[in-house]
């Protein structure tokens, strides 16, 4: 049997950009699903088209991991630039975060007075500015070259952010936006919800930051769905759509691959799987403990799929939204929602009308542990109210508007992409040195993704690739 230099498993977006950076070695990527791209995918259902989760592309710009990845991968992607990144709407009120600072403090003072807000704002962008110019980001364990680089990328970051890298974020806010209202706090943490996963409690200053400013960069919309981003930048890959792993076994010098079509052999495997999910994939007992030592993130997402008749609303939209409501949602662990809209001149995502997608936070067990009955109670619970309070921020849209709808939560994204939780547990000041790294004590076994270093998003990711391919070719 012939040994491969490289198999890597899943289409996300971390198995996607490691598979574009090696693409000259003799490589299989497998996916498990008929579409590429796992949670960041486009997918099709009743003749429509729909991108799997209300996501944004983040990144692509001079200087950036993702802009950097893609032109050594020779990709171009289809892209427009989203002139206003997210429009939220709360209580009636009106903020477009928008690149330009100037704009967006004025818009700020009008929805969220403060007498601090500039210092706060340019405190936060001056932060990501510098985080995105570091040289040394590094993150990798279990050798000494990986240990050596990650002590000079900590040296580094004591170097430029000093106590701001341990700062904690909440006291920040407090600190600065002195008597916040709760309304202002809950926009905050709403929008660290959609970039970090998690609020401002228990999170560092630096993470609040580049939370806080993805807005301040390039944001885009994909032409024809999220999806043709990956099928774009596996166009030269030897990829295996629908084709589920099954099994992995460790050998002296290489690993044997069993899938549901037929056997394999490699040299290195890269699990773009979740990492609390790997050890199922596993025999030998040491790998398998490895895995189960990392505790599961119960945070997924609850999904609805919307096609809007186009040809009765009149009104155009923004790419992105984000709706902000007085209660929490319900079967939720958020009072908010993110909504993205299709463009109009999108010929394959509108062909039939507004491809709409719209996620809220939630808890993955919960869904999994529901008995049917009660799975589509809760679901319809949850599924009508989010769909009213879009009705209510949206009045040029009627519920006869809408042609076909659907949701899926935790259940559905295990059914299809083999995960009940979205997103990976966030970096906070008390789990930095848990967070698992690319690299593993296995020779020859990788992980990337949103679970492992450095995290959520295309911009979280793509550090994390950079990284394990500094690892994978070290060693290759």
């Amino acid at each position: 049997m012939k040994t491969l230099d490289l198999a890597v498993i899943g289409s996300g977006i971390g198995g996607t950009l490691i598979s574009s950076l090696n693409k000259e070695k003799d490589l299989i990527l497998f996916e498990r699903d008929s579409n590429l791209g796992g949670c960041a995918s486009t997918f099709k259902r009743y003749g429509n088209l729909y991108n799997a989760g209300a996501t944004t592309f983040v990144g692509y710009e001079k200087n950036h991991p993702v802009k950097d990845i893609f032109d050594k991968a020779g990709f171009i992607p289809d892209i427009k630039k989203s002139e206003i990144a997210i429009r939220v709407l709360q209580n009636n009120k009106v903020l477009d975060r928008v690149k330009d600072f100037e704009t967006f403090l004025e818009n700020l003072n009008k929805v969220y007075p403060h007498k601090n807000n500039r210092i706060f704002w340019e405190k936060i962008k001056e932060v990501d500015e510098k985080f995105w110019e570091l040289k040394k980001l590094h993150y990798a364990k279990y050798s000494l070259d990986s240990y050596k680089k990650t002590a000079s990328s900590v040296l580094e970051l004591f170097s430029v952010f000093g106590f701001d890298l341990i700062k904690n974020a909440n006291n920040y806010i407090n600190e600065t936006l002195i008597n916040i209202s709760k309304e202002y706090k809950e926009f905050i943490d709403a929008q660290l919800l959609i970039t970090l996963q998690t609020k401002a409690e228990g999170i560092s200053l630096l993470s609040l930051c580049i939370g806080l400013a993805y807005p301040f960069h390039d944001v885009f919309y994909s032409n024809g769905g999220m999806g043709a981003i990956f099928d774009g930048l596996l166009e030269d890959i030897n990829v295996h759509k629908n084709e589920e792993i099954k099994k992995i076994i460790k050998e002296q010098n290489s690993y044997k691959i069993l899938s549901n079509k037929n056997e394999y052999s490699s040299k290195n495997i890269i699990l773009n799987s979740s990492i609390y999910n790997s050890s199922i994939l596993f025999e030998d007992e040491n790998i398998k403990k490895y895995y189960d030592k990392f505790s599961f993130s119960n945070q997924s997402a609850f999904v609805i799929y919307l096609t809007l008749d186009s040809k009765d609303v009149k009104k155009d939209f923004l790419h992105h939204y984000q709706i902000i409501l007085k209660n929490e949602i319900p079967n939720s662990i958020s009072n908010s929602f993110f909504v993205s809209f299709s463009s109009k001149d999108d010929n394959k995502l509108s062909q039939n009308g507004y491809s709409v997608t719209i996620s809220t936070h939630t808890k993955a067990l919960f869904w999994k542990d529901l008995n049917n009955q009660e799975y589509k109670e809760q679901k319809k619970i949850t599924e009508d109210f989010i769909i009213n309070h879009f009705l209510e921020n949206f009045e040029t849209i009627k519920k006869e508007d809408i042609i076909k709808k659907f949701s899926a939560t935790s259940k559905t994204f295990k059914r299809y992409i083999n995960r009940y939780n979205c997103g990976g547990r966030a970096i906070t000041l008390k789990n930095i040195l848990q967070t698992p790294s690319c690299n593993t004590p296995f020779k020859g076994l990788y992980n990337i993704g949103d679970t492992v270093f450095a995290g959520q998003g295309w911009p979280g990711i793509a550090i994390g690739v950079q990284t394990l391919n500094k690892e994978l070719n070290a060693k290759c």
